[in-house]
């Protein structure tokens, strides 16, 4: 049986992708829209059985305040949040706020459904090695703040890392594809996941948060694009494993990318 649920994101047009894809697969979607500021005030008039939270910053101040108020006036809705790979105080903030489950930006549309389903049923939805993950970082804190740099570099594959790089330097897509030898599109979804990645909206963000990390540095230091794409040894620029020369493969649909 599908749902009935609203999907809000501060992005509109992820909101109304996702929505469209969930009605593909038998789901009755009651809304979708942006930001989501306002989606206490969407789902208590609409009272939907499910609501999807997208974010990009799960651990800053106030994002789940919304969440807050949907437990407090329509107790009957779960909410599951969309959102980047957190620190655990994202993750914490979720649940504290009364949400239902989290799930990753980049999962799956199936794994998205059976949040949902599971979130209905009055269940926690949660990948066990989010919560793994959570754990783990909580028991074993970095030891250094300016480790965040290496951690972030970390999180973004040897093309990303060049992207970012790029973004820093002020090129548009249309540069970063030429300079990349890739399609438009492919390099706009490149800094969508870097984004979606480094928790930030917008690519000034990206740069700012880059610059004050030393991630920037680092990723240089690894070969960085325009000096070089940060590549491990034996990785060809521009391409992963399993890319297709020119570096154009379009994956799967994938939930709330954010850029």
């Amino acid at each position: 049986m599908g749902v009935r649920l609203m999907v809000v994101d501060d992005h509109r047009l992820l909101a109304e992708a996702l929505a469209s894809a969930l009605k593909l697969r038998g789901h009755r979607v009651l809304a979708a829209a942006a930001p989501t500021s306002g989606a206490a005030e969407l789902v208590v008039s609409r009272a939907p059985e499910v609501c999807l939270f997208g974010t990009a910053s799960p651990a800053a101040p106030g994002v789940f305040d919304p969440i807050t108020r949907i437990g407090q006036e329509r107790p009957q809705v779960a909410v599951v949040v969309l959102g980047p790979v957190p620190s655990p105080r994202g993750i914490a903030a979720a649940f504290a706020a009364g949400a239902a489950g989290y799930v990753r930006h980049d999962e799956r549309i199936e794994g998205v459904e059976r949040a949902m389903l599971k979130a209905r049923a009055g269940e926690s939805a949660i990948a066990p090695q989010l919560l793994r993950g959570a754990f783990a970082e909580l028991l074993n804190p970095a030891a250094q703040p300016d480790d965040e740099g290496r951690r972030l570099l970390r999180m973004l594959t040897p093309r990303e890392a060049e992207v970012l790089v790029r973004v820093a330097e002020g090129e548009g897509t249309r540069l970063i594809a030429a300079g990349m030898d890739i399609a438009p599109s492919t390099a706009r979804t490149h800094v969508q996941r870097v984004l979606m990645k480094l928790g930030v909206g917008s690519r000034l963000e990206a740069a700012a948060l880059a610059a004050r990390t030393g991630l920037l540095e680092r990723a240089a230091a690894n070969g960085g694009a325009p000096q070089g794409p940060y590549a491990p040894e034996g990785t060809q620029r521009g391409t992963q494993q399993g890319d297709p020369p020119g570096g154009t493969r379009q994956g799967p649909y994938v939930p709330g990318q954010r850029g």
